[in-house]
């Protein structure tokens, strides 16, 4: 199995970091999959091996992964480690903040021709991720963000899969084009990162809400109210691996070994039974990707 292919890129505005994986949590009595990680990127003062990364996931009960791409590169490697490995399902895609630099150099077309190639084959079970950011690109981004995002829509809804979404200060740009082009019968909001409003917004579609190590953030208090009123048959899990760790690890590399701890955060938050609620998530999950 190849290595990884990426060093992990700083995102933590020059603060200090424990690089050190954090230990195994307790195993979950009943299983679920993250449904969005990044094994392609090292990080670490021991980067986890691809393997030992997965090993771990299982033994803590984790019944599967969706290992996603950024760009045509990744999103192969994505493809061929979901050929090889039954516990992975791939998502390909162009990262909206790719998406311009490619515009520039003229590739764009090419990369998404390359992307819906990728979303044929039947391990590949989502177009992602893909959408809008605002916060990393400037205005002068933006058509070649909403172009690359309506291409993926259509990728989506061609090969019949699942849509993960990237959304970073664009929730109103994200819903609009959804609403204006067709959403993908699963969408699924990536490391849901809205509030309330949204999160009625997406209930009121049908779209799912992936929560990540974020919602135990103590600023966070905004996803924990939109968890608190999602429908429970639109919940997933995620770690967004090697990033946002959940606390108490927070700044520490992350994988998806570590998705008991947002389960149980996600549990006590809204006052229910964790077994339960690991059912219903890994049904939910099920329900957007089929079986592994």
């Amino acid at each position: 199995m190849s290595e990884p292919l990426r060093q992990r890129a700083s995102d933590d505005g020059g603060m200090k970091r424990d690089l050190e994986f954090p230990p195994v949590p307790e195993p979950l009595r009943v299983g679920v999959y993250d449904n969005h990680t990044h094994l392609e990127i090292a990080d670490g003062e021991n980067p986890l091996p691809v393997e030992e990364n997965l090993r771990r996931a299982s033994e803590v009960g984790l019944l599967g992964v969706v290992q996603v791409g950024t760009d045509l590169e990744t999103s192969r490697w994505s493809a061929d480690l979901a050929d090889r490995d039954p516990r992975v399902l791939a998502a390909v895609a162009i990262h909206p903040n790719e998406a311009p630099r490619l515009a520039e150099r003229g590739l764009l077309q090419d990369h998404l021709a390359g992307i819906a190639e990728l979303a044929a084959r039947p391990r590949v079970r989502a177009v992602g991720e893909t959408g809008l950011d605002f916060f990393r690109t400037g205005a002068d981004g933006h058509a070649a963000q909403f172009e690359s995002f309506e291409a993926h829509i259509e990728i989506a809804k061609a090969n019949n899969i699942a849509m993960q979404i990237h959304d970073r200060d664009a929730h109103d740009d994200v819903v609009s084009t959804l609403n204006r082009v067709g959403a993908p019968a699963a969408t699924v909001f990536h490391c849901f990162s809205g509030d309330v409003e949204l999160a009625k917004l997406c209930a009121q579609n049908g779209w799912y809400l992936s929560f990540s190590g974020t919602v135990t953030f103590k600023n966070s208090q905004g996803l924990r109210d939109a968890l608190a009123i999602a429908p429970r048959e639109l919940i997933l899990v995620e770690t967004d691996a090697p990033f946002l760790t959940p606390i108490p690890y927070r700044g520490r590399p992350n994988g998806s070994y570590l998705v008991p701890l947002t389960m149980r955060f996600m549990a006590e938050t809204l006052q229910t039974d964790l077994d339960e609620l690991c059912g219903q998530v890994a049904r939910n999950t099920e329900a957007v990707y089929g079986q592994w």
